[in-house]
Protein backbone atom coordinates (compact mmCIF):
# COMPACT_ATOMS: atom_id res chain seq x y z
CA UNK A 1 0.00 0.00 0.00
CA UNK A 2 1.03 3.49 -0.58
CA UNK A 3 3.02 5.72 2.03
CA UNK A 4 1.52 8.77 3.17
CA UNK A 5 1.43 11.30 0.84
CA UNK A 6 3.14 9.13 -1.60
CA UNK A 7 1.31 10.69 -4.46
CA UNK A 8 2.76 13.25 -4.18
CA UNK A 9 6.43 12.73 -3.77
CA UNK A 10 6.15 10.58 -7.06
CA UNK A 11 5.11 13.51 -8.67
CA UNK A 12 8.04 15.34 -7.20
CA UNK A 13 10.38 12.47 -8.31
CA UNK A 14 8.33 12.60 -11.91
CA UNK A 15 10.45 9.97 -13.74
CA UNK A 16 13.44 8.49 -11.44
CA UNK A 17 16.09 6.86 -12.91
CA UNK A 18 16.38 3.19 -11.94
CA UNK A 19 17.52 2.68 -8.58
CA UNK A 20 20.20 0.87 -9.39
CA UNK A 21 21.67 2.85 -11.22
CA UNK A 22 22.75 5.71 -9.32
CA UNK A 23 23.64 4.00 -5.77
CA UNK A 24 26.77 3.04 -4.79
CA UNK A 25 27.36 -0.38 -2.33
CA UNK A 26 27.29 0.32 1.42
CA UNK A 27 28.96 -1.23 4.66
CA UNK A 28 25.36 -2.56 6.18
CA UNK A 29 26.97 -5.77 7.52
CA UNK A 30 29.49 -4.18 9.58
CA UNK A 31 26.86 -2.00 11.47
CA UNK A 32 25.37 -2.81 14.43
CA UNK A 33 21.96 -2.20 14.16
CA UNK A 34 22.19 -4.39 11.29
CA UNK A 35 23.73 -7.24 13.00
CA UNK A 36 21.13 -7.07 15.56
CA UNK A 37 18.43 -7.05 12.94
CA UNK A 38 20.28 -10.42 11.73
CA UNK A 39 20.31 -11.28 15.10
CA UNK A 40 16.50 -11.12 15.82
CA UNK A 41 15.60 -13.09 11.89
CA UNK A 42 17.93 -15.59 12.66
CA UNK A 43 16.24 -16.03 16.54
CA UNK A 44 12.48 -15.59 15.56
CA UNK A 45 12.22 -16.75 11.81
CA UNK A 46 15.20 -19.25 11.79
CA UNK A 47 17.05 -17.76 8.94
CA UNK A 48 20.98 -18.19 8.56
CA UNK A 49 22.97 -15.48 9.83
CA UNK A 50 25.54 -15.93 7.17
CA UNK A 51 23.41 -15.62 4.47
CA UNK A 52 21.96 -12.72 5.83
CA UNK A 53 25.22 -10.75 6.12
CA UNK A 54 25.78 -12.07 2.48
CA UNK A 55 22.65 -10.36 1.56
CA UNK A 56 23.34 -7.10 2.78
CA UNK A 57 26.62 -6.92 1.86
CA UNK A 58 24.43 -6.92 -2.05
CA UNK A 59 22.51 -3.91 -0.44
CA UNK A 60 22.86 -0.27 -2.15
CA UNK A 61 21.97 2.55 -0.25
CA UNK A 62 19.41 4.36 -1.72
CA UNK A 63 19.58 8.10 -0.78
CA UNK A 64 16.73 9.03 -3.58
CA UNK A 65 14.04 7.13 -1.31
CA UNK A 66 15.15 8.64 1.95
CA UNK A 67 15.08 12.36 -0.06
CA UNK A 68 11.28 11.14 -1.39
CA UNK A 69 9.88 10.23 1.98
CA UNK A 70 10.90 13.16 3.29
CA UNK A 71 8.08 15.85 4.11
CA UNK A 72 7.55 18.44 1.30
CA UNK A 73 8.79 22.09 2.06
CA UNK A 74 6.79 24.03 4.51
CA UNK A 75 6.24 27.00 2.11
CA UNK A 76 4.30 24.97 -0.43
CA UNK A 77 0.38 25.27 0.24
CA UNK A 78 -1.40 22.16 -0.45
CA UNK A 79 -4.44 22.97 -2.67
CA UNK A 80 -7.13 19.90 -3.39
CA UNK A 81 -8.22 21.41 -6.69
CA UNK A 82 -4.87 21.09 -7.76
CA UNK A 83 -4.42 17.36 -6.51
CA UNK A 84 -7.67 16.86 -7.62
CA UNK A 85 -6.45 17.56 -11.44
CA UNK A 86 -3.64 15.33 -11.55
CA UNK A 87 -6.09 11.98 -11.09
CA UNK A 88 -9.26 13.15 -12.64
CA UNK A 89 -7.97 13.59 -16.44
CA UNK A 90 -8.66 11.92 -18.96
CA UNK A 91 -6.13 9.14 -19.79
CA UNK A 92 -6.87 8.01 -15.76
CA UNK A 93 -10.65 7.65 -16.56
CA UNK A 94 -10.48 6.43 -20.24
CA UNK A 95 -8.27 3.51 -18.58
CA UNK A 96 -9.94 2.70 -16.14
CA UNK A 97 -13.39 2.10 -17.87
CA UNK A 98 -10.87 0.06 -20.18
CA UNK A 99 -9.75 -1.47 -16.86
CA UNK A 100 -13.56 -2.29 -15.91
CA UNK A 101 -13.76 -4.04 -19.09
CA UNK A 102 -11.51 -5.98 -19.03
CA UNK A 103 -11.89 -7.27 -15.46
CA UNK A 104 -15.06 -7.27 -14.77
CA UNK A 105 -15.54 -10.92 -13.69
CA UNK A 106 -13.06 -10.49 -10.97
CA UNK A 107 -14.40 -7.05 -10.03
CA UNK A 108 -17.88 -8.55 -9.62
CA UNK A 109 -16.54 -11.72 -7.34
CA UNK A 110 -14.61 -9.23 -5.49
CA UNK A 111 -17.59 -7.09 -4.41
CA UNK A 112 -19.88 -10.25 -3.74
CA UNK A 113 -17.16 -11.07 -1.26
CA UNK A 114 -15.85 -8.47 0.45
CA UNK A 115 -18.88 -5.64 -0.37
CA UNK A 116 -16.69 -3.05 -1.75
CA UNK A 117 -18.04 -1.56 -5.19
CA UNK A 118 -16.03 -1.93 -7.95
CA UNK A 119 -15.45 1.16 -8.54
CA UNK A 120 -14.03 1.92 -5.26
CA UNK A 121 -11.38 -0.91 -6.03
CA UNK A 122 -10.84 0.38 -9.86
CA UNK A 123 -10.17 3.84 -8.93
CA UNK A 124 -7.39 3.05 -5.70
CA UNK A 125 -5.43 1.04 -8.52
CA UNK A 126 -5.88 3.85 -11.20
CA UNK A 127 -4.52 6.79 -8.62
CA UNK A 128 -1.89 4.42 -6.98
CA UNK A 129 -0.32 2.91 -10.53
CA UNK A 130 -2.30 3.79 -13.27
CA UNK A 131 -3.57 0.44 -13.01
CA UNK A 132 -0.72 -1.54 -13.77
CA UNK A 133 1.77 1.33 -15.68
CA UNK A 134 3.52 2.41 -13.28
CA UNK A 135 4.62 0.31 -10.35
CA UNK A 136 7.80 1.13 -9.73
CA UNK A 137 11.79 0.97 -10.73
CA UNK A 138 13.16 0.30 -7.38
CA UNK A 139 14.70 -2.94 -5.49
CA UNK A 140 12.55 -3.00 -3.11
CA UNK A 141 15.41 -4.42 -0.83
CA UNK A 142 17.27 -1.26 -0.88
CA UNK A 143 14.45 1.13 -0.36
CA UNK A 144 13.17 -0.56 2.83
CA UNK A 145 17.04 -1.35 3.73
CA UNK A 146 18.20 2.28 3.46
CA UNK A 147 14.96 3.64 5.42
CA UNK A 148 14.62 1.07 8.21
CA UNK A 149 18.22 2.01 8.66
CA UNK A 150 19.16 5.53 7.25
CA UNK A 151 15.82 7.37 8.02
CA UNK A 152 15.24 8.03 11.76
CA UNK A 153 11.61 9.37 11.43
CA UNK A 154 10.38 6.34 9.85
CA UNK A 155 13.20 3.74 10.94
CA UNK A 156 10.87 1.34 13.37
CA UNK A 157 8.47 1.18 10.72
CA UNK A 158 10.33 0.22 7.60
CA UNK A 159 12.42 -2.33 9.29
CA UNK A 160 9.42 -3.65 10.33
CA UNK A 161 8.72 -3.55 6.57
CA UNK A 162 11.90 -5.16 5.81
CA UNK A 163 11.17 -8.01 8.62
CA UNK A 164 8.07 -8.43 6.05
CA UNK A 165 9.75 -8.52 3.24
CA UNK A 166 12.24 -11.06 3.42
CA UNK A 167 9.48 -13.48 5.36
CA UNK A 168 7.32 -12.41 2.08
CA UNK A 169 10.28 -13.57 0.02
CA UNK A 170 10.68 -16.55 1.68
CA UNK A 171 7.33 -17.97 1.76
CA UNK A 172 6.81 -16.97 -2.27
CA UNK A 173 10.31 -18.41 -3.15
CA UNK A 174 11.71 -14.84 -4.60
CA UNK A 175 14.78 -13.47 -5.44
CA UNK A 176 14.94 -10.93 -2.55
CA UNK A 177 17.02 -8.76 -5.19
CA UNK A 178 14.52 -9.14 -8.45
CA UNK A 179 11.23 -7.52 -6.86
CA UNK A 180 11.16 -3.95 -7.96
CA UNK A 181 8.70 -1.86 -6.11
CA UNK A 182 7.95 1.93 -5.13
CA UNK A 183 10.86 4.66 -3.63
CA UNK A 184 9.01 3.32 -0.01
CA UNK A 185 9.09 -0.45 -0.87
CA UNK A 186 5.22 -0.80 -2.18
CA UNK A 187 4.95 -3.45 -4.48
CA UNK A 188 2.44 -4.15 -7.26
CA UNK A 189 -0.49 -2.73 -9.38
CA UNK A 190 -2.39 -1.63 -5.97
CA UNK A 191 1.16 -0.50 -4.20
CA UNK A 192 0.84 -2.98 -1.23
CA UNK A 193 3.88 -3.18 1.72
CA UNK A 194 4.82 -6.24 2.35
CA UNK A 195 3.33 -6.44 5.84
CA UNK A 196 0.27 -5.69 3.82
CA UNK A 197 0.63 -8.40 1.20
CA UNK A 198 1.21 -11.00 4.15
CA UNK A 199 -2.27 -9.56 6.05
CA UNK A 200 -4.40 -8.47 3.53
CA UNK A 201 -3.46 -10.07 -0.10
CA UNK A 202 -5.52 -12.99 -1.34
CA UNK A 203 -5.47 -15.19 -4.69
CA UNK A 204 -8.64 -14.50 -6.43
CA UNK A 205 -8.73 -16.55 -9.16
CA UNK A 206 -7.59 -19.72 -6.99
CA UNK A 207 -4.38 -20.60 -9.03
CA UNK A 208 -1.97 -20.83 -6.16
CA UNK A 209 -0.16 -17.93 -6.11
CA UNK A 210 -0.57 -14.74 -4.92
CA UNK A 211 0.59 -12.26 -7.53
CA UNK A 212 0.05 -8.60 -7.19
CA UNK A 213 2.90 -7.67 -9.89
CA UNK A 214 1.56 -9.00 -13.16
CA UNK A 215 -2.06 -10.96 -12.09
CA UNK A 216 -5.19 -8.08 -12.05
CA UNK A 217 -7.31 -10.78 -10.56
CA UNK A 218 -5.23 -10.75 -7.52
CA UNK A 219 -4.91 -6.93 -7.05
CA UNK A 220 -8.53 -6.45 -7.11
CA UNK A 221 -9.09 -9.04 -4.46
CA UNK A 222 -6.50 -7.65 -2.37
CA UNK A 223 -7.94 -4.17 -2.63
CA UNK A 224 -11.17 -5.37 -1.67
CA UNK A 225 -9.70 -7.23 1.39
CA UNK A 226 -7.70 -4.71 2.65
CA UNK A 227 -10.76 -2.23 2.96
CA UNK A 228 -13.29 -4.67 3.96
CA UNK A 229 -10.79 -6.06 7.08
CA UNK A 230 -10.31 -1.82 7.83
CA UNK A 231 -13.79 -1.58 8.15
CA UNK A 232 -15.35 -0.87 5.01
CA UNK A 233 -19.27 -0.67 5.49
CA UNK A 234 -20.89 -2.65 2.63
CA UNK A 235 -23.74 0.35 0.97
CA UNK A 236 -22.70 3.10 2.59
CA UNK A 237 -21.73 6.13 1.49
CA UNK A 238 -18.24 7.39 1.35
CA UNK A 239 -19.04 11.13 2.25
CA UNK A 240 -21.88 14.03 2.08
CA UNK A 241 -21.72 17.88 0.75
CA UNK A 242 -21.81 20.02 3.77
CA UNK A 243 -23.43 22.66 4.33
CA UNK A 244 -22.19 25.39 7.50
CA UNK A 245 -23.16 28.82 8.57
CA UNK A 246 -19.69 30.06 10.11
CA UNK A 247 -16.30 29.07 9.01
CA UNK A 248 -15.14 30.46 12.70
CA UNK A 249 -17.04 27.10 14.16
CA UNK A 250 -15.38 24.73 12.40
CA UNK A 251 -12.08 24.77 14.16
CA UNK A 252 -12.95 22.29 17.07
CA UNK A 253 -14.48 19.79 14.16
CA UNK A 254 -11.16 20.26 12.28
CA UNK A 255 -9.05 19.34 15.40
CA UNK A 256 -11.38 16.40 16.18
CA UNK A 257 -9.79 14.58 13.32
CA UNK A 258 -11.31 12.53 10.68
CA UNK A 259 -12.29 9.65 12.07
CA UNK A 260 -16.30 9.50 12.57
CA UNK A 261 -17.14 10.42 15.89
CA UNK A 262 -20.35 12.61 15.46
CA UNK A 263 -23.86 13.00 14.38
CA UNK A 264 -25.90 15.11 12.06
CA UNK A 265 -27.38 16.18 15.07
CA UNK A 266 -24.15 17.21 17.05
CA UNK A 267 -22.67 18.86 14.20
CA UNK A 268 -25.42 21.00 14.00
CA UNK A 269 -24.16 22.41 17.49
CA UNK A 270 -21.66 23.79 15.31
CA UNK A 271 -23.89 25.23 12.29
CA UNK A 272 -23.02 22.47 10.02
CA UNK A 273 -25.60 20.15 7.94
CA UNK A 274 -25.84 18.25 5.22
CA UNK A 275 -27.29 18.82 1.83
CA UNK A 276 -27.93 15.00 1.13
CA UNK A 277 -29.83 12.51 3.15
CA UNK A 278 -27.91 11.05 6.36
CA UNK A 279 -28.88 8.58 8.72
CA UNK A 280 -29.16 9.97 12.25
CA UNK A 281 -26.92 7.42 13.78
CA UNK A 282 -24.10 7.13 11.14
CA UNK A 283 -20.91 8.54 12.48
CA UNK A 284 -19.15 11.52 10.57
CA UNK A 285 -16.56 13.81 10.55
CA UNK A 286 -15.68 17.26 8.80
CA UNK A 287 -13.36 16.83 6.23
CA UNK A 288 -11.00 19.98 5.43
CA UNK A 289 -8.90 20.17 2.27
CA UNK A 290 -6.91 23.32 1.69
CA UNK A 291 -6.74 24.82 -2.16
CA UNK A 292 -3.56 27.27 -1.31
CA UNK A 293 -4.64 30.55 -0.86
CA UNK A 294 -8.49 30.01 -2.30
CA UNK A 295 -11.32 29.17 -0.08
CA UNK A 296 -11.07 25.33 1.64
CA UNK A 297 -13.69 22.79 0.87
CA UNK A 298 -15.22 20.83 3.14
CA UNK A 299 -17.08 17.81 3.43
CA UNK A 300 -18.78 15.33 5.88
CA UNK A 301 -16.77 11.51 5.81
CA UNK A 302 -18.37 8.84 6.36
CA UNK A 303 -17.04 5.71 8.11
CA UNK A 304 -16.11 4.78 4.55
CA UNK A 305 -14.23 7.62 4.03
CA UNK A 306 -12.26 7.04 6.75
CA UNK A 307 -11.48 3.60 5.84
CA UNK A 308 -10.02 4.54 2.42
CA UNK A 309 -7.79 6.47 4.61
CA UNK A 310 -6.03 3.57 6.22
CA UNK A 311 -4.89 2.28 2.63
CA UNK A 312 -3.11 6.15 2.17
CA UNK A 313 -3.58 8.17 5.33
CA UNK A 314 -4.54 11.49 3.08
CA UNK A 315 -7.88 12.93 3.13
CA UNK A 316 -6.85 14.28 0.04
CA UNK A 317 -5.82 10.87 -1.17
CA UNK A 318 -8.98 9.50 -0.42
CA UNK A 319 -11.37 12.39 -1.72
CA UNK A 320 -9.12 11.50 -4.95
CA UNK A 321 -10.08 7.71 -4.71
CA UNK A 322 -13.81 8.79 -4.22
CA UNK A 323 -13.95 11.46 -7.16
CA UNK A 324 -12.70 8.96 -9.80
CA UNK A 325 -14.64 6.09 -8.34
CA UNK A 326 -17.67 8.23 -9.03
CA UNK A 327 -16.49 9.49 -11.95
CA UNK A 328 -15.73 6.00 -13.45
CA UNK A 329 -19.65 4.96 -12.16
CA UNK A 330 -21.00 7.47 -14.11
CA UNK A 331 -19.21 7.05 -17.20
CA UNK A 332 -20.06 3.59 -17.44
CA UNK A 333 -23.61 3.66 -16.50
CA UNK A 334 -23.65 6.13 -19.20
CA UNK A 335 -22.03 3.53 -21.77
CA UNK A 336 -23.78 0.15 -21.21
CA UNK A 337 -27.80 2.44 -20.51
CA UNK A 338 -30.20 0.95 -22.75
Amino acid sequence: MAMPDAADARQRAKRPPPAWAEVAASDYPARPEVQAFVAEMVEQHGFIESELLGMFSQIRHNPQAVRLMSPAPAALKPSWQSYRSRFLDPLRIREGLRFWDEHERWLELASARFGVPPEIVIAIIGVETLYGRVTGDYRVLDVLTTLAFDYPRRADYFRSELEHFLLYSREASLDVFSVRGSFAGAIGLPQFMPGSIRRFAVDLDEDGIVDLQSNPADAIGSVASFLAEHGWRAGEPVRFEMLFDSEGRLAPLIEAGIRPRFTIGELADYGVSSAEPVSLEMPLALIDLPNGDDATSYFLGAPNFFTITRYNRSSFYAMAVYELARTLAARRQGLFRP
